[in-house]
């Protein structure tokens, strides 16, 4: 397998948050523990502000006051040794929102028993997204074959891909009548939000001359995110907008998805409305007569 280049934050947007103060029991030293100090935390987040931007709509952005929120619970939840853990936890919580790229957290601990004059000590952290991500990819107009080998090449350019499916031949589902299908799997991480990584699906999709003519419709590239962290871990993203609904609506029926799948990942798991079940189970209660091993794995 060829070397995999994982996704990376594309958004310099931020949003600030700087100097929320709380009194935590954080140190090494009894008196530390006994009575406390005050500390003060900056919160830098890369998030991309364009949908905000132009919505006008706080679900396109992120609340800086639940973010504040987490930061407090953090500073005065259980005491910890050192300060770096506390800025560990915030930069983990902060992160845990999906619009957030990557988090820089700044821990100021102003009365820190450094036994000489200073004006402050401080600990910086900076933290990026690496997601679980899993891509479906299929393909029946055209160079089908080619198309998906070089689909899964230029997705390492968003993902750092961990494990790929053998290409298998499906039988076409709902739509007009229309050739049979190439379908395939990717699973890895990415650094990517899942709105930029849709985005970067959907420009790669364009390079293969996509077109959004017909539901369900022939196409030359088809790439579809069908599950973004996780499945029931506090990584796991699930999303209802017009845009983008995860885990994927119809992937636990689709037997072209859970297949390949399963074959790049057997130990896969998929939400299904409030429960999380294995693909294999999935797979053992579908219909896999339309998917056929190609013979031409990658």
């Amino acid at each position: 397998m060829t070397q995999r280049r994982p996704g990376r934050p594309t958004s310099t947007d931020t949003i600030e948050l700087i100097g929320v103060r709380a009194r935590g029991f954080h140190g090494v030293l009894p008196d530390e523990r006994r009575d406390g100090q005050d500390f003060v935390v900056d919160v830098v987040m890369e998030v991309d502000l364009a949908p905000a931007g132009a919505s006008d709509a706080l679900e396109h952005t992120v609340s800086y006051a639940e973010v504040a929120d987490d930061v407090v619970a953090v500073v005065e939840g259980p005491p910890r040794d050192l300060i770096e853990v506390v800025a560990s936890d915030i930069a983990e919580l902060t992160l845990r929102r999906p619009r957030v790229g990557a988090v820089e957290v700044t821990v100021h601990k102003p009365q820190a028993p450094v036994g000489h004059p200073f004006a402050d000590v401080r600990v910086r952290i900076r933290r990026s997204r690496r997601s679980p991500v899993v891509i479906a990819l299929g393909s029946n107009l055209g160079d089908s074959g080619t198309t998906l080998a070089e689909a899964a090449e230029r997705i390492t350019d968003v993902i750092e891909i961990e494990s790929e499916s053998p290409i298998y031949r499906t039988d076409p589902v709902g739509g007009p009548e229309q050739a049979e299908y190439l379908n395939s799997v990717v699973v890895g991480h990415t650094a990517l939000t899942p709105w930029a990584l849709l985005h970067e699906l959907n420009r790669i999709e364009a390079e293969h001359g996509r077109t959004r003519d017909i539901r369900w419709g022939p196409r030359t590239l088809d790439l579809d995110i069908i599950s973004y962290g996780a499945p029931g871990r506090p990584d796991e993203v699930v999303l209802d907008e017009p845009d983008l609904i995860l885990p994927h609506p119809r992937a636990h029926e689709r037997a072209f998805v859970l297949v390949p799948w399963l074959a790049a990942d057997p130990d896969a798991r998929l939400r299904v409305g409030e429960e999380v079940h294995r693909v294999s189970d999935l797979v053992s209660r579908c219909d896999t007569s339309g998917v056929r091993a190609d013979g031409s794995p990658r």
